[in-house]
């Protein structure tokens, strides 16, 4: 007797697992669209690479005087408050004869990298220890916080101009309003290279005993882009 309810439940349960999925109800009157929304901001960062290289035929004696040159300079680096000082590559290798079988010395590279919101007191810096350090790089950069809160302003932005764009499309085809789908907003960025007086500076500025030049660092192009679609409600 207890049989019946629960095979009949069990029918039920197989009949409704038989049922088509319901199909989703179609929506028409869909439009995509995109906005963008630039702004150019100036580099707030400047990176200097400096390096000792030398040659010995002792390659202790020349790992000794590269170290003490790097420890003179990042020692002086570290008495200005407003600049980062920190080590990068060091390789070292043999030097050989003519006809490339006897070892006759070797040689020595060694960085230290130096980076600052400061650039007129980085450029000083780098031309003192240019009394014993090579330039080997400058470059100028936007710092992550400066990138952050410009990408925050232009995601607003991107934004408002997506509503704009809808609105006006809505306008124009006659609806009496919209309603958002899907919106995707993604950010790009790219860097401008400085100007001529930036790049001059290498062979001025940086030079032992001259003027810090003004310098003109670049920018970088942050790029938001709102890409969506919309439904627009036909006018009764």
């Amino acid at each position: 007797m207890m049989l019946r309810p629960t095979l009949s439940l069990l029918a039920l349960a197989a009949g409704l697992l038989a049922l088509p999925a319901q199909a989703e109800e179609p929506r028409y009157n869909q439009i995509g669209l995109r906005a963008e929304v630039s702004r150019e901001v100036p580099h707030d960062r400047m990176h200097v690479t400096l390096y000792r290289e030398e040659q010995h035929g002792d390659p202790a004696v020349l790992a000794g005087r590269i170290t003490e040159a790097l420890n003179r300079a990042v020692a002086r680096s570290r008495t200005v408050k407003a600049i980062s000082a920190s080590l990068g590559s060091r390789h070292s290798y043999p030097v050989y004869e003519d006809k490339g079988r006897k070892i006759i010395g070797w040689r020595e590279r060694a960085e230290l990298r130096l980076e600052s919101a400061d650039f007129a007191a980085l450029a000083r810096l780098a031309g003192e220890l240019q009394e014993e350090l090579q330039m080997a790089d400058m470059s100028f950069s936007l710092s992550e916080a400066s990138r952050k809160r410009h990408e925050d302003e232009l995601l607003r932005e991107a934004v408002q101009a997506f509503q704009a764009r809808a609105r006006l499309l809505s306008e124009a085809l006659g609806a009496s309003r919209y309603q958002l789908v899907r919106l995707d907003l993604n950010s790009t960025g790219f860097a401008r290279p400085p100007l001529l007086r930036a790049m001059a500076m290498k062979d001025s500025a940086m030079a032992t005993g001259a003027p810090a030049a003004e310098i003109e660092a670049g920018n970088s192009e942050l790029r938001i882009s709102a890409d969506g679609v919309i439904e627009v409600q036909p006018a009764p």
